[in-house]
Protein backbone atom coordinates (compact mmCIF):
# COMPACT_ATOMS: atom_id res chain seq x y z
CA UNK A 1 0.00 0.00 0.00
CA UNK A 2 1.19 3.57 -0.71
CA UNK A 3 -0.07 6.79 -0.04
CA UNK A 4 -1.07 7.60 -3.07
CA UNK A 5 -3.86 4.86 -3.54
CA UNK A 6 -5.91 6.29 -0.43
CA UNK A 7 -8.54 9.11 -1.42
CA UNK A 8 -8.11 12.48 -0.47
CA UNK A 9 -11.04 14.14 2.11
CA UNK A 10 -12.49 16.60 0.88
CA UNK A 11 -14.33 18.12 4.02
CA UNK A 12 -13.25 21.37 4.80
CA UNK A 13 -16.36 23.06 4.11
CA UNK A 14 -17.70 23.88 7.57
CA UNK A 15 -20.82 25.46 6.75
CA UNK A 16 -23.30 25.16 9.37
CA UNK A 17 -21.85 21.91 10.76
CA UNK A 18 -19.40 22.28 13.89
CA UNK A 19 -17.89 18.98 14.87
CA UNK A 20 -17.29 18.11 18.59
CA UNK A 21 -15.94 15.29 20.32
CA UNK A 22 -18.61 11.96 21.37
CA UNK A 23 -19.68 12.61 24.84
CA UNK A 24 -19.19 7.72 24.58
CA UNK A 25 -15.66 8.28 23.16
CA UNK A 26 -14.55 11.08 25.86
CA UNK A 27 -15.65 8.63 28.53
CA UNK A 28 -14.39 5.65 27.44
CA UNK A 29 -10.52 7.66 26.48
CA UNK A 30 -7.55 7.10 28.76
CA UNK A 31 -5.51 10.03 28.64
CA UNK A 32 -2.50 8.60 30.89
CA UNK A 33 -1.74 5.90 27.90
CA UNK A 34 1.12 6.82 26.08
CA UNK A 35 4.48 5.13 24.18
CA UNK A 36 6.19 3.49 26.28
CA UNK A 37 9.49 4.02 24.80
CA UNK A 38 12.00 6.88 26.82
CA UNK A 39 12.86 9.74 24.84
CA UNK A 40 11.03 10.17 21.07
CA UNK A 41 12.84 9.83 18.15
CA UNK A 42 12.78 13.49 16.70
CA UNK A 43 10.76 11.88 13.73
CA UNK A 44 7.71 11.02 15.85
CA UNK A 45 4.97 13.42 16.54
CA UNK A 46 2.51 12.66 19.61
CA UNK A 47 -1.04 12.92 18.64
CA UNK A 48 -2.36 12.13 22.82
CA UNK A 49 -5.98 15.01 23.02
CA UNK A 50 -8.40 15.41 21.40
CA UNK A 51 -8.54 16.42 18.00
CA UNK A 52 -8.95 20.69 17.34
CA UNK A 53 -8.12 23.17 19.77
CA UNK A 54 -9.70 22.66 23.05
CA UNK A 55 -11.48 25.64 24.95
CA UNK A 56 -10.78 24.52 28.45
CA UNK A 57 -6.70 24.05 28.25
CA UNK A 58 -6.49 25.85 25.06
CA UNK A 59 -4.58 22.65 23.90
CA UNK A 60 -5.44 19.72 21.78
CA UNK A 61 -4.31 18.61 18.54
CA UNK A 62 -4.46 20.98 15.67
CA UNK A 63 -3.87 20.31 11.88
CA UNK A 64 -1.56 23.35 11.94
CA UNK A 65 1.03 21.93 14.84
CA UNK A 66 1.04 19.03 12.51
CA UNK A 67 2.08 20.91 9.22
CA UNK A 68 4.53 22.28 11.66
CA UNK A 69 5.89 18.82 13.06
CA UNK A 70 6.13 17.29 9.79
CA UNK A 71 8.15 20.37 7.76
CA UNK A 72 10.93 19.92 10.75
CA UNK A 73 11.00 16.12 10.14
CA UNK A 74 11.23 16.62 6.16
CA UNK A 75 10.85 13.96 3.89
CA UNK A 76 11.88 11.38 6.11
CA UNK A 77 10.00 8.57 7.67
CA UNK A 78 7.70 9.20 10.40
CA UNK A 79 6.07 7.34 13.35
CA UNK A 80 2.55 9.10 14.89
CA UNK A 81 2.00 7.50 18.38
CA UNK A 82 -1.92 7.86 18.53
CA UNK A 83 -4.39 8.13 21.54
CA UNK A 84 -7.63 10.30 21.22
CA UNK A 85 -11.25 10.36 21.36
CA UNK A 86 -11.60 12.43 18.54
CA UNK A 87 -13.01 15.74 18.18
CA UNK A 88 -13.60 18.42 15.12
CA UNK A 89 -13.37 15.88 12.30
CA UNK A 90 -12.56 19.08 9.64
CA UNK A 91 -9.46 19.42 11.86
CA UNK A 92 -9.18 15.44 11.79
CA UNK A 93 -9.64 15.54 7.96
CA UNK A 94 -6.80 18.37 7.36
CA UNK A 95 -4.51 16.10 9.38
CA UNK A 96 -5.58 13.38 7.33
CA UNK A 97 -4.49 14.44 4.02
CA UNK A 98 -1.06 15.90 5.49
CA UNK A 99 0.05 12.71 6.51
CA UNK A 100 -1.40 11.06 3.45
CA UNK A 101 0.52 13.38 1.40
CA UNK A 102 4.26 12.99 3.47
CA UNK A 103 6.43 11.98 1.38
CA UNK A 104 8.08 9.51 3.69
CA UNK A 105 6.45 5.63 5.17
CA UNK A 106 4.02 6.73 7.71
CA UNK A 107 3.34 4.40 10.73
CA UNK A 108 0.59 4.62 12.64
CA UNK A 109 0.87 3.29 16.57
CA UNK A 110 -2.85 3.11 17.87
CA UNK A 111 -1.85 3.01 21.47
CA UNK A 112 -5.02 3.12 23.14
CA UNK A 113 -8.36 4.69 21.20
CA UNK A 114 -8.26 6.36 17.77
CA UNK A 115 -11.94 7.40 18.07
CA UNK A 116 -14.36 9.37 15.59
CA UNK A 117 -11.77 12.45 13.90
CA UNK A 118 -8.58 10.18 15.21
CA UNK A 119 -9.67 7.23 13.41
CA UNK A 120 -9.73 8.75 10.19
CA UNK A 121 -5.99 10.34 10.97
CA UNK A 122 -5.15 6.45 11.64
CA UNK A 123 -6.14 5.76 8.16
CA UNK A 124 -3.53 7.82 6.90
CA UNK A 125 -0.80 5.64 7.50
CA UNK A 126 1.39 3.19 5.40
CA UNK A 127 1.30 1.06 8.42
CA UNK A 128 -1.22 0.72 11.15
CA UNK A 129 -0.14 -1.09 14.16
CA UNK A 130 -2.36 -1.12 17.25
CA UNK A 131 -2.05 -2.40 20.79
CA UNK A 132 -4.56 -5.52 21.67
CA UNK A 133 -6.38 -4.02 23.84
CA UNK A 134 -6.94 -0.64 21.71
CA UNK A 135 -10.05 0.52 19.88
CA UNK A 136 -10.58 1.93 16.66
CA UNK A 137 -14.17 4.09 16.57
CA UNK A 138 -15.92 5.08 14.33
CA UNK A 139 -19.19 6.22 13.49
CA UNK A 140 -20.88 8.79 10.98
CA UNK A 141 -20.27 12.76 11.80
CA UNK A 142 -20.92 13.43 15.49
CA UNK A 143 -22.42 17.24 15.94
CA UNK A 144 -24.76 19.66 18.24
CA UNK A 145 -27.40 21.72 16.76
CA UNK A 146 -30.25 23.80 17.21
CA UNK A 147 -33.28 24.56 15.03
CA UNK A 148 -36.78 24.11 13.54
CA UNK A 149 -37.43 20.76 11.94
CA UNK A 150 -36.70 22.20 8.64
CA UNK A 151 -33.28 23.39 9.73
CA UNK A 152 -32.35 19.71 11.12
CA UNK A 153 -33.74 18.56 7.61
CA UNK A 154 -31.07 20.94 6.49
CA UNK A 155 -28.05 19.87 8.29
CA UNK A 156 -28.80 15.87 7.86
CA UNK A 157 -28.68 16.63 4.33
CA UNK A 158 -25.29 18.86 4.31
CA UNK A 159 -23.34 15.91 7.15
CA UNK A 160 -24.59 13.34 4.21
CA UNK A 161 -21.30 13.84 2.10
CA UNK A 162 -19.03 14.30 5.01
CA UNK A 163 -20.01 10.83 6.16
CA UNK A 164 -19.72 9.43 2.84
CA UNK A 165 -16.30 10.79 2.46
CA UNK A 166 -15.09 8.98 5.54
CA UNK A 167 -16.78 5.69 4.64
CA UNK A 168 -14.45 6.09 1.15
CA UNK A 169 -11.10 6.09 3.01
CA UNK A 170 -12.31 3.19 5.06
CA UNK A 171 -13.33 1.21 2.86
CA UNK A 172 -10.50 2.00 0.73
CA UNK A 173 -7.95 1.26 3.75
CA UNK A 174 -9.64 -2.00 4.68
CA UNK A 175 -11.01 -3.51 1.45
CA UNK A 176 -14.79 -3.95 3.43
CA UNK A 177 -17.60 -3.91 1.33
CA UNK A 178 -19.01 0.01 1.55
CA UNK A 179 -22.39 -0.86 2.22
CA UNK A 180 -21.02 -3.16 5.47
CA UNK A 181 -18.37 0.02 6.04
CA UNK A 182 -21.84 2.26 6.18
CA UNK A 183 -23.50 0.07 8.29
CA UNK A 184 -20.88 -0.10 11.37
CA UNK A 185 -20.58 3.99 11.22
CA UNK A 186 -24.46 3.75 11.46
CA UNK A 187 -24.61 2.27 14.68
CA UNK A 188 -21.03 3.40 16.04
CA UNK A 189 -18.42 0.61 16.15
CA UNK A 190 -16.32 -0.34 18.39
CA UNK A 191 -13.29 -2.11 16.77
CA UNK A 192 -10.72 -4.01 19.46
CA UNK A 193 -6.96 -4.64 18.45
CA UNK A 194 -7.07 -8.36 17.40
CA UNK A 195 -10.47 -7.82 15.08
CA UNK A 196 -8.83 -4.95 13.46
CA UNK A 197 -5.68 -6.81 12.51
CA UNK A 198 -7.91 -9.62 11.11
CA UNK A 199 -10.70 -7.38 9.14
CA UNK A 200 -7.92 -4.80 7.88
CA UNK A 201 -7.94 -2.08 10.16
CA UNK A 202 -4.76 -2.01 10.80
CA UNK A 203 -1.48 -4.11 9.47
CA UNK A 204 -0.25 -5.28 13.11
CA UNK A 205 -0.03 -5.50 16.87
CA UNK A 206 1.85 -3.72 18.98
CA UNK A 207 3.49 -5.13 21.75
CA UNK A 208 2.90 -5.26 25.36
CA UNK A 209 6.19 -3.12 26.07
CA UNK A 210 5.59 -0.73 23.12
CA UNK A 211 2.67 1.24 25.72
CA UNK A 212 2.61 2.30 28.85
CA UNK A 213 -0.33 3.48 31.50
CA UNK A 214 0.91 6.13 33.89
CA UNK A 215 -2.67 5.71 35.51
CA UNK A 216 -5.06 8.37 37.03
CA UNK A 217 -6.25 11.11 35.10
CA UNK A 218 -6.24 14.86 35.26
CA UNK A 219 -8.33 18.18 36.19
CA UNK A 220 -9.17 18.68 32.45
CA UNK A 221 -9.75 15.51 31.12
CA UNK A 222 -12.71 15.46 34.11
CA UNK A 223 -13.96 19.04 32.85
CA UNK A 224 -13.71 18.13 29.32
CA UNK A 225 -16.01 15.09 30.19
CA UNK A 226 -18.44 17.56 31.87
CA UNK A 227 -18.77 19.87 29.64
CA UNK A 228 -19.93 17.08 26.86
CA UNK A 229 -22.15 15.85 29.04
CA UNK A 230 -23.37 19.28 29.32
CA UNK A 231 -23.76 19.22 25.41
CA UNK A 232 -25.09 16.09 25.21
CA UNK A 233 -28.18 17.68 27.25
CA UNK A 234 -28.86 20.12 25.07
CA UNK A 235 -27.18 23.04 26.41
CA UNK A 236 -25.51 25.20 23.94
CA UNK A 237 -21.71 24.91 24.01
CA UNK A 238 -21.22 29.04 24.88
CA UNK A 239 -23.77 27.97 27.67
CA UNK A 240 -21.63 25.14 28.91
CA UNK A 241 -18.16 27.18 28.76
CA UNK A 242 -19.71 29.65 30.60
CA UNK A 243 -20.85 27.53 33.50
CA UNK A 244 -17.71 25.82 33.48
CA UNK A 245 -15.59 29.14 33.25
CA UNK A 246 -17.60 30.31 36.66
CA UNK A 247 -16.27 26.90 38.34
CA UNK A 248 -13.46 27.57 36.97
CA UNK A 249 -12.86 30.29 38.71
CA UNK A 250 -14.11 29.39 42.14
CA UNK A 251 -11.56 26.08 41.89
CA UNK A 252 -8.93 29.00 41.05
CA UNK A 253 -9.88 31.22 43.91
CA UNK A 254 -10.10 28.86 46.16
CA UNK A 255 -7.37 27.17 45.70
CA UNK A 256 -5.32 31.11 45.61
CA UNK A 257 -3.77 30.49 42.53
CA UNK A 258 -5.49 33.31 40.25
CA UNK A 259 -6.37 31.87 36.49
CA UNK A 260 -4.10 28.66 37.14
CA UNK A 261 -5.43 25.43 38.14
CA UNK A 262 -2.98 22.67 40.15
CA UNK A 263 -3.52 18.73 39.82
CA UNK A 264 -2.04 18.67 43.28
CA UNK A 265 -3.80 21.46 44.89
CA UNK A 266 -7.42 20.44 46.63
CA UNK A 267 -9.42 23.49 47.28
CA UNK A 268 -13.03 23.90 48.47
CA UNK A 269 -15.43 25.00 46.00
CA UNK A 270 -17.83 27.64 46.24
CA UNK A 271 -20.77 26.33 47.09
CA UNK A 272 -22.58 28.89 44.57
CA UNK A 273 -20.50 27.21 41.77
CA UNK A 274 -21.07 24.10 42.58
CA UNK A 275 -24.72 23.81 42.91
CA UNK A 276 -25.17 25.52 39.89
CA UNK A 277 -22.92 23.13 37.85
CA UNK A 278 -24.85 20.35 39.06
CA UNK A 279 -28.41 21.80 38.57
CA UNK A 280 -27.23 22.13 35.28
CA UNK A 281 -25.49 18.44 34.37
CA UNK A 282 -29.57 17.01 36.34
CA UNK A 283 -31.37 18.94 33.50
Amino acid sequence: MTLKKLPELQASGRGRIQSYVSPNALARWSPTIQAAAGDSPDNTISILDVIGEDWWTGEGVTSNRIAGALRAIGERDVTVNLNSPGGDMFEGTAIYNLLREHKGKVTINVLGLAASAASIIAMAGDEIRIGRPSFLMIHNCWCLAAGNRHDFAVLAEDMAPFDAAMADVYQSRTGIDLKRIESLMDRESWIGGSAAVAEGWADGLLGEKDIKDDGGGTQAHSVRRIEAALRSSGMPRSEAQRLLSDFKSSLSDSAGSPGRLSDSAAPTVAPGALQNLLLAMKG
